[in-house]
């Protein structure tokens, strides 16, 4: 998720589209709910979320925070010292994002049935071809 001017392919997407992409990519939404705990060093951060790269956390925190959605803290100390917190859309954004995750973990056996009876179902037709 680079810092964007708004176009893929070729295409210019709509301002609320493309903010939306930022915040539901797989990386956007592992950052919000974790920010929402605390404030997060980039280290501790990148550990909390777990395999992400160096290069695709810093792209994501720097489209979250082009978006208003994250504050940088750089403080001038030796050795830098960089915290990232929500603002308060970023905040806003974070409670959405978290009641979909919390909402996708307590319905995760309706979905592991409904993709089980789907399986099925095709096989079914697929033998009888």
């Amino acid at each position: 998720m680079a810092v964007s001017d708004g176009t893929r392919d070729g295409q210019a997407l709509c301002p609320h589209r493309l903010v939306l992409e930022h915040v539901t990519s797989r990386w956007g939404v592992l950052v919000l709910i974790r920010l929402l705990e605390r404030p997060h060093r980039f280290g501790e951060l990148r550990r909390a979320i777990g395999r992400v790269s160096e290069k695709m956390l810093t792209q994501t925190l720097q489209t979250l925070e082009r978006d208003g959605l994250v504050h940088r803290d750089a403080q001038p100390v030796i050795p830098p010292r960089v915290d990232y917190s929500l603002t308060g859309l970023g905040r806003e954004a974070a409670e959405q994002v978290r009641a979909l995750a919390q909402w996708t973990e307590r319905r995760m056996d309706a979905v592991l049935d409904a993709r089980r009876a789907y399986d099925e179902a095709r096989e079914a037709r697929s033998r009888a071809s």
